[in-house]
This record gives structure tokens, C-alpha cells and sequence, in this order.
């Protein structure tokens, strides 16, 4: 896990390396399903251990700014 600034109580913030498919989801908003296919589609990168599917944190974030700045853009 990285640092990421501060929290309103002085204690460093810490940014996760991995999230699973459920923490995903309630982060972003999107469905699992969307989640699943976003994988397939290799916009966003995973990492498995074992049974468990872990995606790359620095890689759901981007897709959500990518997101963002297409929506912006009337894309």
C-alpha cells in the first residue's frame, strides 16, 4: 500500500495496491457485471491469488478518470 496525504484526524492515508470485485463495485458505482466485462476487455488489470480475484487499484481508478474525462468531452 502507498501514502496518500492525510485524513481529517493527522493519520496518513494509506491507498490500497489491490481491491476485490465487491470493494470495486462499491467504490466506482459500476455493476459487477460491468466490473467482469471491463476485465475481459483488459481496461482493467487484475492479479489472482489462488480462487480470489484481485484487480490492480491504480487501474480501476484510471478507468474511472477516463471515464470522467469522456463524459466531459460528450464522448
Amino acid at each position: 500500500m502507498r501514502k496518500r496525504g492525510h485524513d481529517p484526524s493527522g493519520q496518513p492515508q494509506i491507498e490500497p495496491i489491490s481491491v476485490r470485485i465487491p470493494t470495486a463495485v462499491a467504490m466506482t458505482g459500476l455493476s459487477r457485471s460491468r466490473i467482469y466485462e471491463l476485465i475481459a476487455s483488459g481496461e482493467i488489470r487484475i492479479a489472482k491469488d489462488r480462487r480470489s480475484t484481485l484487480i490492480i487499484f491504480a487501474s480501476l481508478r484510471e478507468t474511472v478518470r477516463r471515464r470522467e474525462a469522456a463524459g466531459e468531452r460528450g464522448d
